[in-house]
């Protein structure tokens, strides 16, 4: 039958099973909203392009089920990159649509018309411009089993006007969905790895975000439990495993690292690395992280293994697949608990090594903040977090019990972030509290994204570490022996107000100075946000210049804080 591009295009999106759009409508890319607006697709108005794209990749994370961002041309659509390079790097499937001039003018330099195929091309898997519409199709098709396969991540399409306007022969009953083929794990390699295992003396069990992505969390510790091995999860796993679980090893790194996790990393032999990446802020210096341990790399993308140093075992695989397997030949193999002495004595080592939150001095130290909002929330709380100093204490200091609760930018350290993927997974999960821990200046990026949850009656909580502040910034040229640039006085003086400014994006505001108010605050703000579908924003004025824990080496982390 005959139908114009723009039809067909959401009707694949449908199929293919979109139910949700964050965006911006434009001139561009105005022939698909007219479809859209009948369409079985939930359409959220947001304030800038770059928040479509953190939208989207909040409510996949929340759901696991990805989302369309989609915008104009131009300065629209390259407003798309940064939230691109947040979902690449940290493997989300976000499906993006950015609309173009048409197709006879694109060498004419028209306006709004910039190469976004060109643009795009290093912050996603694969991005397409449909120059044809009887192209449209296939490449829709391409699309969306490129986004799902193997390592997942964003794609983006780039539309033409005249192309979304002209005519093809398209019947949708016709169209099927590809099937996602499933990453097996070499079995010889299985039983290789569960002999290495069974040689060790004092291994470790790092779980990674791809742990998340394949839905296995549960069976890691599983695997965990029977071999009495501990359990480090990285920062994009955190809440992988319970807090109080008797082999939870807390985090390893240079950064968001916890003294337990780097602790155990030092004191293992064996590391059996389930779906993660090796990051410079996990490892920090790789001489020190890599030592005489060896290590059993699971990971689906075969070029991420062997990416920072080569380990001594690498299996490309799903994780949940891989981490199935490592049960059945453990069991097979009759292979006892490593260790279960080393084991038993985590719990107490883990509360030995706990970092001090109780401060109870006005204003606030940071840490603090963090301890309220472990006692304040529930564990089907999500919480979104960014970049910059807040980040790092996120993540030392914050006590998840879930998996896919915690849900930072974590590979781009994206500033912005923090609020529209706040939005996006209450959207996703409107029954939970979803919750952003952002700093005084983070909150500048995509605050305005607080009227867009206000308006739609999808409330967040935004906790305002306000330390006056680029207080990383400052720590980092603290190294260099310098100052300059980071002091943000006004942020606590009055002169820029943080309360006004949620007041002005539709949130119930308030300021507090003590450990009490704070307290007091986030039991108001959990009932208002259910009782009046509005945002409740809390600045929570804090010490200026603490600084936070970190290093160059997982064995060298300078601790900046008091005792008292």
């Amino acid at each position: 039958m005959k139908m114009k591009a723009a039809q067909a295009m959401v009707e694949i999106m449908v199929k293919e099973g979109i139910t949700t759009a964050f965006g911006i409508p434009g001139a561009a890319i105005n022939p698909v909203y007219q479809y859209m607006e009948g369409a079985p697709i939930e359409h959220f108005t947001m304030r800038h392009e770059e928040a479509c794209v953190h939208a989207a990749d909040g409510y996949q994370r929340a759901k696991h089920e990805p989302a369309l961002a989609i915008c104009s041309a131009g300065p629209g659509a390259t407003n798309f990159v940064t939230g691109l390079y947040t979902a690449y790097i940290d493997s989300m499937p976000v499906f993006c649509v950015v609309g173009q001039a048409n197709t006879n003018q694109l060498k004419q330099e028209p306006f709004q018309c910039v190469d976004m195929p060109d643009i795009a091309k290093t912050v996603t898997k694969k991005a397409w411009c449909v120059m044809k519409p009887e192209d449209l199709p296939a490449i829709m098709n391409e699309a969306f089993y490129v986004m799902r396969e193997g390592r997942p991540g964003p794609v983006l399409i780039e539309f033409p006007l005249n192309v979304q306007n002209a005519e093809l022969d398209f019947d949708i009953d016709t169209y099927v969905p590809r099937e996602i083929p499933v990453v097996k794990p070499d079995l010889a390699k299985i039983k290789e790895a569960v002999k290495m295992i069974g040689e060790s003396k004092s291994p470790v069990i790092i779980m990674g975000g791809g742990c998340f992505i394949s839905e296995c969390c549960d069976k890691v510790v599983e695997l965990a439990e029977m071999l009495q091995i501990p359990v480090i999860t990285t920062y994009q796993a955190k809440g992988g495993i319970p807090e109080d679980h008797p082999l939870n090893a807390g985090h390893a790194g240079i950064q968001v690292g916890q003294p337990i996790g780097n602790r155990v990393m030092l004191d293992s032999d064996l590391v059996l690395a389930i779906g993660n990446r090796f990051s410079d802020r996990h490892t920090g210096d790789l001489k020190t992280y890599c030592g005489d341990r060896k290590f059993i790399h699971i990971n689906i993308e075969p070029s991420q293994i062997g990416m920072v140093f080569e380990p001594t075992l690498g299996i490309v695989s799903d994780a949940k697949l891989a981490t199935e397997a490592l049960i059945e030949e453990v069991k097979a193999q009759g292979l006892k608990p490593i260790n279960p002495a080393r084991a038993a004595e985590l719990p107490a080592l883990r509360q030995q090594l706990a970092r001090k939150t109780d401060y109870a001095c006005s204003p606030m130290m940071p840490h603090r903040v963090f301890q309220e909002v472990n006692e304040a929330f529930d564990a089907e709380t999500y919480f979104t977090a960014g970049c910059g100093i807040t980040q790092i204490w996120g993540g030392q200091l914050q006590k998840i019990d879930k998996p896919c609760k915690y849900l930072p930018s974590g590979g781009a350290g994206t500033l912005g972030y923090e609020v529209p993927a706040a939005f996006g997974v209450k959207v996703a999960r409107p029954d939970c509290n979803s919750v952003t821990v952002v700093g005084d200046f983070g909150l500048t990026f995509m605050g305005e994204e607080i009227a867009v949850a206000t308006a739609f009656k999808k409330p967040i909580i935004v906790v305002v570490v306000n330390n006056a502040y680029l207080g990383l910034i400052r720590q980092n040229q603290k190294g260099y022996g310098f100052e300059y640039a980071v002091e943000m006085p006004y942020n606590q003086d009055g002169t820029i107000d943080y309360v006004k400014l949620g007041e002005a994006y539709g949130c119930v505001a308030e300021r507090v100075f003590s450990p009490e108010e704070l307290q007091a605050a986030l039991v108001r703000a959990k009932a208002s946000t259910e009782a009046s579908g509005r945002c409740y924003l809390i600045d929570a004025i804090c010490i200026k210049t603490q600084l936070c824990d970190m290093g160059g080496s997982i064995a060298n982390i300078k601790s900046w804080a008091p005792e008292e």
